[in-house]
């Protein structure tokens, strides 16, 4: 079951909690165990009567230089915002949910590069100004193997 997913941003940290509050309505929210560089933001979900806790960070999954067989979507991407329902989890809100942000958030700077990834592991979808938006229906992962399906639509991999 997907208990977080990712939106990975080419956008400073600073940038994207700009948009959280001005795009998508987001509240800061206060947490003593954030790590330096970390924020973390409360928004009101859209297809259930819940809230979404957004924990933004610098992107420390990406690699800057990786071995040939280490590349990953998520490379080339400086902000990543962690998006987790509050509360019971279930798998299907979860998804809608972060899909929901990741488009709002595309609609908002579409001039963005962003990857939508469930728990680190399945890319869903991703933004490139250039391609436009792609859905990954079949499940694929953001690594290596999977690079050839990816590469349009991903940054610095086009």
């Amino acid at each position: 079951m997907s208990s977080d997913d990712n939106v990975f941003l080419d956008a400073t940290v600073e940038d994207v909690a700009a948009w959280l509050l001005s795009a998508l309505g987001a509240t800061p929210a206060e947490d003593s165990s954030l790590d330096v560089g970390e924020r973390l933001f409360v928004v009101n979900a859209v297809t259930v009567d819940r809230q979404l806790a957004l924990l933004l960070a610098p992107n420390d999954y990406g690699d800057v230089d990786p071995e040939p067989e280490d590349i990953s979507a998520i490379d080339n991407y400086a902000a990543d915002l962690h998006v987790r329902l509050i509360g019971p989890k279930e798998e299907d809100d979860q998804r809608r949910e972060c899909r929901a942000i990741f488009d709002r958030l595309v609609a908002a700077h579409p001039e963005v590069p962003m990857l939508l990834v469930e728990n680190l592991s399945r890319l869903s979808a991703a933004h490139l100004p250039e391609a436009g938006t792609h859905v990954f229906e079949e499940s694929i992962s953001p690594d290596y193997p999977h690079l050839e399906i990816w590469r349009p639509w991903v940054r610095g991999f086009a």
